[in-house]
């Protein structure tokens, strides 16, 4: 009974977090969603690619329950799933990231949790794993890019939020009075370090 409590709990969470990454997208132009927005290049609809192939590979590969969705060799990939090519629309990988939702449903409904796998490309002796451990990886995964896409997307906009229904609408002479507030908090406490 726990066992079923805490799968469905954490796949819950999954889809959540797989929602809130998705709408990260929702209202920007091709540009905007495909641009780098730091220095090493990360961008919002990149962040979509990889989590679809993190999903495909740990939800396929690893239970030897193979992803319909072409993806490279684990080996091979070389930061090509970190940023989507000219020649990929936006509703691509995004149809691609709701198939991949898709089959990964299935292995996390179908195994127990304690259904063993195995992934290549973890270390010995931490690559023979379970189905448990699997989700609680790709619920981080995908929540730490989550969190990444809402702090691009602030930068892009100002839009902040998990989902739509909790948007609030953006009051600049409030943030702004707000920035100012923790500026002068943080040059007050750099003059009183030195």
């Amino acid at each position: 009974m726990i066992d079923e409590f805490a799968k469905d709990n954490l796949h819950g969470r999954l889809r959540r977090d797989r929602k809130a990454l998705l709408w990260k997208l929702e209202g920007l132009s091709e540009y905007d969603a495909r641009r780098p927005l730091t220095a090493t290049g990360t961008n919002l609809l990149g962040l979509v690619k990889h989590v679809a192939g993190v999903e495909a590979r740990y939800f396929g590969e690893v239970f030897d329950r193979p992803s319909p969705e072409p993806l490279p060799r684990w080996q091979d990939h070389a930061g090509s799933d970190l940023w989507a090519t000219e020649d990929e629309t936006r509703d691509q990988i995004i149809e691609s990231y709701r198939r991949t939702w898709q089959h990964a449903d299935v292995t996390i409904n179908e195994l127990p949790l304690d259904a063993p796998g195995h992934v290549p490309w973890w270390p010995e002796p931490h690559a023979r794993t379970n189905l448990f451990a699997v989700v609680v990886h790709v619920l981080s995964e995908t929540n730490r890019h989550a969190g990444h896409a809402d702090i691009l997307r602030e930068g892009v906009d100002g839009r902040t939020g998990m989902r739509p229904e909790h948007e609030v609408h953006i009051d600049e002479e409030a943030r702004a009075a707000y920035c100012a507030r923790i500026e002068q908090a943080a040059r007050s406490a750099a003059s009183n370090e030195a």
